[in-house]
């Protein structure tokens, strides 16, 4: 078999994990031709001759078949993409915010180019999801896809709810260990899960939904009193994931923060990991759990990707191709649990009903049901509110009936 040549575009924390898990492995013929990457004067592990500046020199190299895009930046990250496909070169990525932002029109152009596009690594870390949700669950009634998709925030609850660690503290350890960027709002109020949940809510019901349209929150405004709060109950949270059917015709998604009881799955994923639970008519429930942070393990997805290519492999998007009617509604209502201390703050808010209620000298918390249309119409002002919202145990999201 001819040895593939890839075109590598970013070596940062996942480029490097990449080229080490290709370099340590003998089961792929496989190798880097040349990296570009931005920085003229950091300095370099590997020789200065297999790195360039332009990634065009990669893309107008007729002896690269692949070009593997690892960059944060997501503008360019499509600019690149795009230029690669149409230069007839399949591609990986890892790039979750420009596949969530624009898959409709890559899933499109894969078709009317003939190339190949992968991204298992762009959701849920080492968790092979993606490939599963389109081999294994192609013909299987899905209910549910949920879980925890953001190995970050998963870090700092683990502190949190487990050790008892404060918030900043925990946040300062997860960016010191790497887990964390320096500005961490990605991570920690749930954008990062946000768009790894558009992409693998179009391999589960083949519906591609906007990210602006769905509401995420996540644990950035968590207190000590939210932490005790699920402490006195036996309750720990995580940042969950969810897309579900509604009925037999619509479905509904959201990233926010949970409280769940010791039988939930997700409860003993700790940590980095990640975990994705699957809910079907026949196989019924299963869970996939692995690292969803890290060079090496999502190194290794990257790698598993390059090598589907070896083989041909590619997307079938099987699931809008059985044309299935599913329409997206956010028609819904979620009963939560919402920390505040400032009355005024729950102004934003119109609970549908209120079942308890309770106010302290330093903390108050309000537990009800809120229409989930209400929540996305809020989801930017909620960055700058000082609230914490979570689901609440045993309770799930009702259609609402018009």
């Amino acid at each position: 078999m001819e040895t593939i040549r890839l075109g590598l575009i970013g070596f940062g924390c996942v480029g490097q994990g990449l080229y080490h898990v290709l370099t340590h492995t003998g089961g792929i013929k496989a190798e880097v031709a040349r990296i570009c990457v931005k920085n003229r004067n950091k300095q370099r592990s590997l020789p200065a001759e297999l790195f360039t500046f332009e990634a065009q020199d990669l893309i107008n190299d007729p002896t690269i078949k692949v070009i593997v895009e690892l960059i944060d930046d997501a503008d360019a990250a499509y600019d690149l993409v795009v230029a690669a496909m149409h230069a007839g070169k399949d591609v990986v990525t890892a790039n979750k915010k420009m596949l969530a932002t624009h898959l409709t029109d890559l899933i499109a152009l894969q078709h009317q180019l003939g190339v190949k596009l992968l991204y298992e690594a762009s959701s849920c870390g080492s968790i092979p999801i993606i490939r599963n949700l389109e081999e294994y669950y192609d013909n299987e009634l899905l209910q549910r896809v949920s879980g925890i998709f953001n190995g970050s925030s998963n870090y700092i609850l683990t502190k949190v709810c487990t050790e008892g660690m404060d918030y900043a503290t925990a946040l300062k350890q997860a960016q010191d260990l790497g887990f964390a960027e320096t500005d961490p709002t990605l991570d920690v109020a749930g954008f990062d899960a946000l768009y790894k949940l558009v992409i693998i809510a179009a391999h589960s019901f083949g519906v591609v939904v906007a990210p602006e349209e769905v509401f995420n929150t996540g644990i950035q405004a968590l207190t000590a009193y939210d932490q005790a709060f699920a402490a006195q109950q036996g309750l720990k949270l995580k940042l969950q994931c969810q897309v579900m059917r509604l009925g037999e015709d619509q479905l509904t998604m959201l990233v926010m923060p949970a409280f769940v009881k010791p039988d939930n799955p997700l409860f003993n994923v700790e940590f980095e990991y990640n975990a994705v639970v699957v809910q079907a008519a026949f196989a019924d429930r299963q869970l996939f759990m692995g690292k969803g942070a890290g060079g090496n393990p999502t190194g290794a997805a990257v790698l598993s990707d390059i090598s589907a290519l070896t083989y041909g492999y590619q997307y079938g998007y099987k699931k809008q191709q059985q044309a299935l009617k599913l329409s997206y509604t956010t028609q819904a209502l979620i009963t939560i649990y919402l920390g505040y201390q400032d009355e005024a703050d729950l102004q934003a808010f119109d609970f549908w009903d209120v079942t308890a209620r309770y106010q302290g000298q330093d903390h108050a918390y309000i537990i009800g049901r809120v229409k989930l249309q209400d929540l996305v119409k809020i989801k930017d002002q909620l960055l700058t509110l000082p609230v914490f919202m979570a689901q609440m145990p045993d309770t799930d999201i009702e259609a609402i009936q018009l």
